[in-house]
């Protein structure tokens, strides 16, 4: 791992500390890895462009499924993404948390107003309400909208934006990639910065590929690292798991 950078934030001797600590137990949340698999949220009910029945069937269908969190996307039309929010927020019960996803499209002044007008339908996240490289405006817009959280990350592309978007305190949710940084060291050192800063991790994944590279950075997180999932998502999918805790747990598993 290459501390070039980052010291001011995490020192050698804190991520020796974080990794220690967490040796201690390690075994037993390789187990229960095992056993009950990772906790996962889905994005099948919030594509825009679906219409109106589908997006309330494949929210229903997603919590009946056991997920604790559905997202959807936002930021096209505020009233389009008023309606859509109100008919997946009757379609599932108050203890299923929904999320959105903006995708970079405001400016921070309109975030801002655009979360508030969204805020009655008790979002869990707003997903990159702006440009990924404005890690001051993230800080702004999270001041402004708080307790609703704020998640960036998929399009942070080294962990010197990352270390400073945890020292702005400008993001709730930390959603590192496998493929955009440079390769599994840069990610482990994002996790241990995630650590230290005591901010949940919840990776982007997306497609077959990533979703399959980046299983392995957030179990790594939880067996080795934090030591905990992100405790805002719910299904546990422990076939997907179980093939893949192997890897980790293997000798010969380098990244």
């Amino acid at each position: 791992m290459d501390f070039r950078y980052l010291s001011d934030a995490l020192t050698r001797d804190e991520a020796l500390a974080i990794l220690r600590a967490a040796r201690r137990s390690r075994a037993q949340r390789e187990q229960e890895l095992l056993a009950s698999g990772y906790p996962a949220y889905a994005t099948s009910p919030g594509w825009l462009g679906y219409d109106d029945a589908r997006l309330a069937r494949l929210a229903r269908k997603a919590a009946a499924d056991g997920f604790g969190l559905i997202k959807l996307k936002v930021g096209a039309d505020l009233e389009d993404d008023r309606r859509r929010l109100r008919i997946a927020r009757e379609a599932v019960s108050p203890g299923i948390r929904i999320a959105v996803d903006a995708n970079q499209r405001w400016d921070v002044e309109e975030a801002i107003e655009w979360i508030r007008a969204l805020a009655p339908y008790d979002l869990w996240w707003v997903e990159e309400p702006t440009s990924p490289d404005d890690i001051l405006g993230h800080a702004s817009i999270r001041r402004a909208v708080a307790p609703i959280k704020i998640a960036t990350g998929e399009h942070v592309h080294n962990r010197v934006m990352f270390k400073q978007l945890l020292q702005a305190r400008a993001v709730d949710v930390l959603q590192l990639d496998a493929a955009r940084v440079g390769g599994v060291n840069e990610n482990i050192a994002i996790l241990l910065l995630a650590a230290k800063f005591g901010v949940p991790v919840c990776p982007h994944a997306g497609g077959v590929g990533l979703c399959e590279m980046v299983q392995h950075l957030a179990m790594f997180d939880l067996a080795a690292v934090s030591g905990s999932t992100p405790s805002f998502i719910g299904r546990l999918n422990s076939v997907f798991v179980r093939v893949s805790i192997r890897a980790i747990s293997s000798p010969s598993w380098s990244g």
